[in-house]
This record gives structure tokens, C-alpha cells and sequence, in this order.
């Protein structure tokens, strides 16, 4: 009798001591679950809040640089080191100072906004892409391109000009150490180009936009002389004030970049957007169309830009600089006591001369 109530303690003891190890590995397991749910979902949201930090930081480091001036397009050629442009001798160029907000270009509820694309870097093949979204849409853009002799290049300079569109200057190498390393590399490559594409579209086109920007930290050359040069020759340069986030490291969808420029434009009566169209911005092509219904939903006008658009510019010849470029005039001599190879070939203040 006693053995029989032996063996049935030790099976109900093996019984509790079965369900006391289900029970922790039910607990265990249970356990492991819920940490390994909220371990991924700690990590979806680390993730995500880098995206966010990353987006943040990009366009707070826009809004500094542009406050004080030294915002950088980012366009896809590698920018040469400064250490390989030659240390310029004591600077006589113009002073420059960083052109202040002006409060006027603020948008006011009523105002009609007027939004300038842009697209730097090109031809490319994206740029044919971008033109026959552009003619679907019926919008106008501004191309400030670079040099290229090649047949396909070529027939998109002409292309830009026989539809519509602005013909700007992004400099003919887009090399900084060449372009910035002295004014007269400057006047060699702005000619380069100007020539160029004056012999190819019939076009000389009077706007540029300086590499980097014209607050650029790369040029070792005081960017006042460079300034001054294009203002005697009757050329205009723009920044920007509404960056797409195209040229940037960070690599953004199609629709994030639509809500960078959503999201600005409505700031400004003008907006002159940066845009690229190099071979390597594909996303942007993609965004076009969405970004120009988006501009039309909230009525704002597209256009080119032409002799009439506010200029965007970072820098800016200072009012003591001016004094002394215009007291300068006055004590020149006549234009045709000079000799005639100092004599840059003249530019009228329109649109685009047509040759």
C-alpha cells in the first residue's frame, strides 16, 4: 500500500515539476517574443529618427550657409582640393560683402509666386528626359550648362534655345582649381563657353551661375573680381534661395524631393530653385512632373529666367566697391583709345542676344 502511495506522489511530483518547465519555457519564450518584437521596433524607430535627424541637419546646414553665405550646389564633378589652386598675390579685387535677406521678396497672402527651375550641369541624358516633361506640361525652365562637344550635347544646347527655354553659364570646365585659380582663368573659360554656345544655338547668352555659388569657400581668388568682370559685361549671376536636395550625399525620394520645394517656394514672391540635371540624377527627372502639378495646384507661375527676374545672388559688391568701380569709370579713357585686344566684345542687358 505504501509503495502504491509512493508512486503516486513521485508521478504527481513529476507532473508539477512538467508543468513548472512548461510553464517557464512558455514563460521564456514568451519573454523572448516580446523583447524580440520590441527590439525591432526600437530599431525601426532608431532608423527612422536618423532618417529624420539626417533631413533636419541637411536643411539646417542649408539655412546656415545660405544665412551666412557659403551654400554649395553639390554638383557631381569631384571638387579639386583648394591645396592644388596657387595661393593668390595681394588681392586688389572689389570687396564683397553677404547680401542681406531681403524682406521684400517675402511672400504676403495674395501674392502670386513666381517659381525659376533651374538645372545645373548639364546636357546630359537626363536633360532630354527633363525637356519632354518640361513641353508636356507647357513650362519653361533655365539650363545652366557646361561645356561639352559632343554631337548628342550639341543637339541639346540647340534643343534648350529652339524650345524656349533659358541658355545660363555653369563655366565651361566646371573645374574649380582651373576656373578660380586666377580672373584671367576666369575670362578664358567664361569666353570658352559664351563663344561656344553662341556659335552653336546663335544664343550669347548674359547669365552665369558661379560653381559651388558665389559664396563658394573653394576659390582662392577673391570671388568680388569675378563679379565685377561679369557685371561690365553686362551678365547677370543667380543663386539660389530654394534648394530641391538633389545635390546633396543624402539620397532622396522622388517625393521628398517635391516637399523640399513645396515647402519653400511659398516662402518667396521669387524662388529660384536648384536643380541638376547630370547624368546621375534620375530621381530628379522622376520628381519633375509631380513637383510641376504641385507648383500649379498652389498657383504659382513657372517661368524662365529672363532680363525681368529678381536675382538671387549671396554675394554681393560691396557700396565702397561700387564707389570705386564708378569713380573708376570716370577717369577712364575712352573705349577706343584702348587697345582693341583689351576690349571685351560687348553684351546688351537683354534676355538672350540672338545672333
Amino acid at each position: 500500500m505504501s509503495n502504491d502511495s509512493n508512486l503516486t506522489e513521485q508521478l504527481e511530483r513529476r507532473k508539477r515539476i512538467n508543468r513548472m518547465k512548461k510553464g517557464i519555457l512558455t514563460f521564456l519564450t514568451t519573454w523572448i517574443l516580446i523583447v524580440s518584437v520590441l527590439m525591432i521596433f526600437l530599431v525601426v524607430q532608431v532608423l527612422r529618427m536618423q532618417h529624420q535627424i539626417s533631413i533636419l541637419a541637411s536643411n539646417q546646414m542649408e539655412l546656415s550657409q545660405m544665412s551666412a553665405g557659403v551654400l554649395y550646389d553639390g554638383e557631381d564633378s569631384t571638387v579639386e582640393s583648394t591645396e592644388s589652386v596657387p595661393a593668390p598675390a595681394a588681392s586688389t579685387a572689389p570687396t564683397v560683402e553677404v547680401a542681406s535677406l531681403d524682406e521684400s521678396n517675402l511672400a504676403q497672402p495674395g501674392d502670386t509666386l513666381k517659381v525659376y527651375l533651374t538645372f545645373d550641369d548639364g546636357p546630359s541624358s537626363n536633360t532630354a528626359a527633363i525637356l519632354d516633361i518640361l513641353d508636356k506640361y507647357g513650362v519653361k525652365a533655365t539650363f545652366f550648362v557646361i561645356g561639352k562637344e559632343d554631337e548628342e550635347s550639341q543637339a541639346l544646347y540647340k534643343r534648350i534655345v529652339e524650345e524656349g527655354h533659358t541658355l545660363g553659364m555653369h563655366s565651361y570646365s566646371h573645374q574649380y582649381s582651373t576656373i578660380y585659380s586666377s580672373l584671367d582663368s576666369f575670362e578664358d573659360d567664361f569666353y570658352h563657353l559664351q563663344s561656344y554656345l553662341d556659335e552653336l544655338t546663335g544664343v550669347k547668352s548674359v547669365y552665369y551661375r558661379f560653381p559651388g555659388s558665389s559664396s563658394n569657400q573653394i576659390s582662392n581668388t577673391d570671388m568680388g573680381s569675378f563679379i565685377s568682370f561679369l557685371d561690365e559685361n553686362g551678365v547677370t549671376y543667380y543663386d539660389w534661395n530654394v534648394s530641391s536636395g538633389d545635390a546633396t550625399t543624402q539620397a532622396y525620394t522622388k517625393e521628398e524631393i517635391v516637399d523640399h520645394v513645396l515647402n519653400d517656394v511659398v516662402k518667396y514672391k521669387t524662388s529660384i530653385v536648384l536643380l541638376h540635371d547630370s547624368n546621375a540624377k534620375t530621381t530628379t527627372v522622376d520628381a519633375l512632373g509631380p513637383l510641376i502639378e504641385g507648383l500649379q495646384e498652389i498657383g504659382a507661375e513657372i517661368l524662365p529666367i529672363d532680363q525681368n527676374t529678381y536675382p538671387i545672388q549671396y554675394t554681393v559688391l560691396s557700396d565702397e566697391a561700387k564707389g570705386s568701380e564708378e569713380k573708376q569709370d570716370v577717369n577712364e579713357e575712352p573705349a577706343d583709345s584702348q587697345p582693341e585686344e583689351n576690349q571685351p566684345e560687348e553684351q546688351e542687358n537683354d534676355n538672350q542676344i540672338q545672333e
